[in-house]
């Protein structure tokens, strides 16, 4: 099982690669950075998407049917709502002229479930649905070393 570099490292295989990082979405801090920032910095960069993160993971917008993430409002990704069963957000995906921001959250075995992989892929280069696929499967097998 890998760790954080090793995850990290995997992901920046993937065609058209630009940076990744594990962020923990409730305070915003990067656990681990690689490749470029998609802004000023790593650190900037998981503050911003760590936003991003929670707004999704919070809003019941984003909920299956049955409404809210939790009932107890943590919102947390991976967890089914106690009053009706809305389906968890498993990624998400901001398109940019020159890029895809590919954020997967990681299952709730992993730290409590706040964390999310933030994957940064080239326009031109990058395959979204080849690094959908390996960025579920990293996730998956993430253990915190």
């Amino acid at each position: 099982m890998p760790g954080i570099d090793e995850c990290l490292l995997e992901a920046m295989t993937l065609p058209g690669a630009r940076g990744a990082a594990v962020v923990d979405w409730t305070s915003g801090l990067a656990l681990g950075a690689v490749g470029e920032p998609s802004c000023a910095d790593h650190e900037t960069t998981a503050a911003e998407t760590a936003e991003l993160a929670r707004t999704a993971a919070e809003h019941t917008a984003f909920a299956g049917p049955g409404g809210s993430r939790s009932a107890s409002g943590g919102g947390e990704p991976g967890k089914e709502a106690e009053s009706g069963g809305g389906e968890p957000v498993e990624d998400l995906i901001v398109t940019t002229r020159d890029g895809y921001h590919l954020l997967r959250f990681v299952g709730q075995q992993v730290f409590d479930g706040s964390l999310f992989v933030h994957l940064w892929l080239d326009r031109e280069e990058g395959n979204l649905a080849l690094a959908r696929i390996r960025l579920r499967h990293l996730c998956e097998r993430l253990v915190l070393a």
